[in-house]
């Protein structure tokens, strides 16, 4: 898509098979400068993010779900190898909107192969009938990744639990929320996840949003220490 932008930034992007490392979110002005050109226009944002980095988290589904147009607008502004990590909404983890998950599950899909995991956030104290139920409404071909957020929730049986490495699922899911991570904090990250790529694992790995563009740095740095 014409852009109108001259910029140094060149689509250096890395490729580890099966790594899908980011931050959690994109459309971020305070980045201008250093991670996009000072002078990027924010709906130039996710084609260069793109160029750079292979996944990103989407978060902001969980406050209001995005029109189709604005799912299918996303897919065509980045490579057909890239993944969206999509979580949930809030109205449906909450319990107040669950008939929302058709809809939610039929525009998720307009993502097509770029679609990744979706993410299900469960702050609420654990319940048991509910778990069973938002799984069993879900499309069954949806990858999911649980953030049990209650300590309630601890030792429940689920594939996927987001920041556990022990699964017996295709995937991984991390967010790593407790920055700064220097190099020596990147590199043990990098020795944990080196097994499970090597084993076929895929990975998804987030990192959270500061002012300062200082989460895509620790991702392009992730994908440089696991050899992108």
């Amino acid at each position: 898509m014409p852009s109108g932008i001259t910029s140094a930034v060149t689509a250096t992007r890395a490729s580890v098979a099966g790594l899908y490392v980011g931050t959690s979110g994109w459309s971020y002005p305070t980045w201008r400068g250093g991670f996009y050109p000072e002078k990027t226009r924010p709906p130039d944002f996710l084609r260069l993010y793109s160029e750079r980095l292979p996944s990103v988290e989407l978060n902001t589904s969980a406050y209001q779900l995005p029109s189709e147009e604005r799912f299918t607008q996303w897919a065509e502004q980045v490579p057909i190898e890239f993944r969206f990590a999509v979580r949930m909404p809030r109205l449906i983890t909450h319990g107040s909107r669950l008939g929302l998950l058709g809809t939610f599950g039929e525009r998720v899909r307009l993502l097509g192969g770029r679609l990744g995991p979706v993410l299900v956030v469960l702050e609420r104290p654990r319940d048991d009938g509910f778990l069973l139920l938002l799984r069993d409404s879900l499309d069954p071909e949806l990858e999911v990744a649980f953030d049990f957020r209650h300590e309630s929730w601890a030792g429940v049986d689920v594939p996927v639990v987001v920041n556990s490495l022990e699964a017996d699922a295709p995937f991984r899911y991390l967010r790593l929320r407790e920055p700064p991570y220097d190099d020596a904090a990147l590199e043990a990250w990098a020795g944990r996840l080196r097994p499970l790529l090597d084993d076929g694992v895929r990975v998804y790995c987030y990192f959270k949003h500061e002012d300062e563009p200082t989460g895509p740095a620790y991702a392009e740095r992730l994908l440089e220490l696991l050899g992108g």
